[in-house]
């Protein structure tokens, strides 16, 4: 039931009042101008007020509250992908991205200028040399390494390099190689190779290489790999300056206070009890350190510095809703859109594709709506290897029900060693097909073909589908809309809704 409010309501007195009441829900006036803002531009005229806009706002709300009733909130795939879009999304508010971007760019530049510009495209001869590994093992590995170099030497063609790498390399796929990508040691020989030039052997981290270069490819536009370098320096230097900022800056705003004494005997000894320092009120001391630094091995200063910045994010994050509607609204939409889907799906989609009964029925009572514009062809066309065959076979499947055509056709003239027919079944509109057009709509001559050059047609023109399989796409779409209208109709008679007119009037204009 709809109640449209001439009244003002106390609430209307607020910054953010409410708008609407949806079984018994306050709806503010922010969240219906985010959605009214987003959706305006895709409007017809007819619909793009404030006022039309609303029943498609409410209809919507009113799938969302179904949702929550049926639980779906409540499911943990939800609730992780909602809370997986907030995490893509807050990084923006958890960095200074001028300050990142800036370093991204000095990082770009100082790409382009030097040897390590663009990419490489390798392939290399490698061996896995773990951790552990004993001399003898390392000996081993090195000798064989000094081996196969000393032989590619002597044949420096692509076949025999080819043939090493399949016969003795960890790694058998070429690979493309971009800066900050791999480990330095790699890094800095492959950039210093030029194109079909092969590497001395050499160690990494991960074991001993030989390296050959394919092809080297131009440096890309710094717009396009502006965040993998952000992200890939983040990950090189294990923080990002972008985050430092932001923590530098959050740091004055939450009155982050460090204690000397404790912050002294932390350094000193390695532990501490007393607080170590104050944000936003709050004191955080070593028995919180100590459970952060269990599970972050390295350096008590290192630890420290991340300690505290992980402290301050953190509570940052706990606020960003607060401080930054947009972030709400973005994150609120999302969670709404996915309910409102899912529970679509359930109640709507599933149902128009599997009802058969339901989209018989439907086609049966809404028949005229099918209709075509211009008449159809439904039948077969049958190409002979000659005019008696081809006048057999129509002949013979005048008997027989259209179901059975293509299968009598295959067992009576195509069961031997050379098919007598090829045969084209089905619904035909002009232009689908050459012969039908010639034959049936008596449209341009259609030329033969080539095994089967001679033509006969068994069918008629029909207005409309007899079957409403032969429209099920479009069927299937207008049953999920008619559907959708009933339940809509429903979940509307069973929920309250009330709209307060002079709120909704000052939509974008207040």
């Amino acid at each position: 039931m709809m109640v449209f409010l001439g009244l003002s309501w106390s609430v209307f007195s607020q910054q953010d009042p409410v708008l609407m009441r949806i079984g018994g829900k306050d709806v503010l006036r922010s969240e219906f101008e985010y959605n009214y803002n987003r959706d305006k531009a895709s409007l017809a005229p007819k619909d793009a007020a404030p006022e039309k806009y609303a029943e498609r706002f409410v209809n919507f709300k009113l799938k969302v509250a179904a949702a929550e009733a049926a639980g779906l909130d409540t499911a943990l795939a939800f609730r992780e992908r909602v809370e997986g879009y907030r995490s893509r999304l807050i990084k923006s508010y958890l960095t200074d991205t001028v300050v990142t971007e800036k370093a991204a760019r000095r990082l770009y530049d100082k790409m382009k200028s030097g040897h390590r510009a663009g990419q490489v495209r390798v392939s290399h001869i490698f061996k896995y040399l773990p951790q552990n590994v004993s001399g003898a093992a390392l000996r081993d590995a090195v000798a064989r390494m000094d081996s196969i170099y000393e032989y590619l030497q002597r044949n420096p063609d692509s076949e025999a390099f080819d043939s090493c790498v399949e016969r003795f390399s960890d790694e058998k796929q070429a690979f493309r190689v971009s800066w900050l990508q791999m480990p330095v040691e790699f890094e800095d020989v492959v950039f210093g190779l030029s194109a079909g030039e092969m590497s001395q052997p050499f160690f990494t981290p991960q074991g001993i290489h030989i390296v050959k270069v394919l092809e080297r490819l131009e440096m890309p536009s710094f717009e396009s790999v502006k965040e993998e370098l952000m992200a890939r320096r983040a990950h090189r230097h294990g923080v990002d300056s972008g985050a430092e900022a932001q923590v530098e800056k959050l740091k004055k705003e939450y009155r982050y206070t460090p204690d000397k004494t404790g912050v002294d005997e932390l350094i000193n000894t390695g532990r501490t009890n007393r607080t170590l320092f104050t944000l936003a009120g709050k004191n955080y001391t070593g028995h919180d350190f100590a459970r952060f630094a269990a599970a972050y091995p390295a350096g008590v200063h290192r630890q420290l510095d991340a300690f505290i910045m992980k402290t301050v994010l953190d509570y940052e994050n706990t606020r960003l809703e607060q401080k930054h509607p947009d972030l709400r609204c973005l994150v609120r939409d999302y969670g709404n859109r996915l309910l409102a889907d899912k529970i679509t799906e359930q109640e709507i989609r599933k149902r128009a594709a599997t009802d058969e009964a339901g989209l018989q029925a439907y086609f049966e009572k809404h028949r005229s709506d099918y209709q075509w514009k211009e008449p159809r062809y439904k039948g077969i066309v049958l190409h002979g290897v000659s005019k008696r065959i081809a006048k057999q076979a129509r002949k013979f499947l005048k008997s027989l029900p259209e179901a059975e055509w293509k299968d009598a056709i295959r067992l009576t003239f195509n069961a031997g060693a050379q098919p007598q027919i090829f045969a084209e079944q089905g619904l035909f509109a002009p232009g689908d097909n050459a012969y039908v057009d010639d034959l049936v709509f008596k449209g341009k001559d259609a030329a033969s073909m080539v095994s089967f050059p001679f033509t006969a047609v068994l069918g008629e023109k029909v207005k409309g589908p007899d079957d409403y399989r032969e429209v099920r796409d479009r069927l299937v779409a207008d049953y999920q809309n008619y559907l959708d209208n009933q339940w809509t109709a429903r979940l509307r008679a069973s929920a309250k809704v009330e709209i307060n007119q002079e709120v909704l009037k000052t939509v974008n204009n207040h």
